[in-house]
């Protein structure tokens, strides 16, 4: 995993609701709804799609269209990868 990587997904696992989303979405089965996200987090509208962005960006989540809807599911093999690089700092 080259560096630029690591630091958008550090950039995008640096904040408390992008993590709270991660995990709602591993207890969701790695599937889960935009309009599901609003029930969780107490954020408007633009705040969620701005978190779903960064998330999306750094490759952590995978949007899929259905219809109308975006679902979203995470991407257990960048975060497999990132956290073997942080196992590669350990001591």
């Amino acid at each position: 995993m080259d560096v630029r990587k690591v630091e958008r997904i550090s950039k995008a696992l640096s904040d408390p609701s992008r993590i709270t989303i991660l995990q709602q979405l591993r207890q969701k089965e790695n599937c889960l709804y935009c309009h599901e996200i609003a029930d969780f987090i107490d954020l408007t509208q633009p705040s969620i799609s701005h978190h779903v962005k960064q998330l999306a960006d750094a490759d952590l989540i995978v949007p899929e269209k259905e219809g109308r809807n975006v679902k979203y599911k995470l991407n257990q093999a960048v975060l497999n990868e990132y956290v073997q690089f942080l196992n590669t700092l350990k001591v």
